[in-house]
């Protein structure tokens, strides 16, 4: 692993709301704005991106932490803007602060943690537990 980064770094990516990313629960519609599955999925997917900058060759890295305070609501249509604030390091384990915002109007907040691990040990492990 390699570490490029410092507390207080970004990383950002941009959702344009869909019907894809709706609530839908059992094939029925909830509600008509982006949910709180895909809002999770997409604020893991934007700390992931420092994640990506920091593996090495035979490292990959496992989520470890996912919190989602959905706050508001996304429309279809609209563009979230998702940043991920690099909190710290604890020797494997990336920690970040994570929210998201439709211009001015928050989202939500967060928190994730991605740990950057052997993929041998993690296969090993798998298949262990798999028994």
């Amino acid at each position: 692993m390699t570490n490029p980064f410092q507390p207080g770094d970004e990383q950002t990516y941009q959702l344009t709301v869909t019907a894809a990313d709706f609530a839908v629960l059992d094939g029925r519609l909830i509600h008509p704005v982006l949910s709180t599955f895909a809002l999770g999925q997409a604020l893991e997917w934007t700390s992931r991106q420092f994640v990506e900058q920091m593996l090495e060759v035979g490292e990959q890295g496992i989520g470890t932490l996912l919190t989602v305070e959905h706050r508001g609501p996304a429309f279809e249509g609209e563009t979230v803007e998702f940043r991920a604030i690099f909190e710290q390091l604890n020797g494997p384990e990336l920690l970040c602060r994570v929210e998201a915002r439709v211009g001015g109007r928050l989202v939500a907040t967060g928190r994730t943690g991605q740990r950057i691990v052997s993929s041998a040990k993690l296969q090993a492990r798998f298949r262990a537990l798999r028994g």
